[in-house]
């Protein structure tokens, strides 16, 4: 009796056990696609850094040339470090944007490649 019991328990633990996991995986995919969503909005935001950067290094230029003009070095040496500055940034911020986007392309990939393998389990 002990054996049929046990046994009864085993199967309904078995039976159960894709459906529990198939949740978990579907709930582990809809977490990722709004976690590649908010990584694409990231990216969108940090387009628009770079074109605030561009725009400040553009005012850096003005300035520089207007302290010249001027006759103010003093002025236009600190114009000159704010614009060595700005170029950095812009750099960094291109450079990471486009690991960002390496990054968004590989995790749809995954999530691609996980949507599939769980369809193909579930079969």
């Amino acid at each position: 009796m002990r054996r049929h019991l046990a046994l009864f328990a085993f199967l309904a633990v078995a039976v159960s056990a894709p459906a529990v996991l198939s949740a978990q995986d579907s709930s582990d995919v809809h977490q990722d696609r709004k976690d590649i969503r908010h990584d694409r909005r990231d990216i969108r935001n940090d387009r628009k850094d770079i074109h605030q950067d561009r725009r400040d290094m553009r005012q850096d230029r003005q300035d520089i040339r207007q302290d010249v003009k001027n006759g103010d070095l003093k002025d236009a040496r600190q114009d000159r470090q704010d614009l060595r500055a700005d170029r950095r940034d812009v750099r960094q911020d291109r450079r990471d944007r486009r690991q960002d986007r390496r990054d968004v392309r590989k995790d749809r990939r995954d999530l691609h490649k996980d949507k599939k393998e769980n369809k193909d389990s579930s079969k």
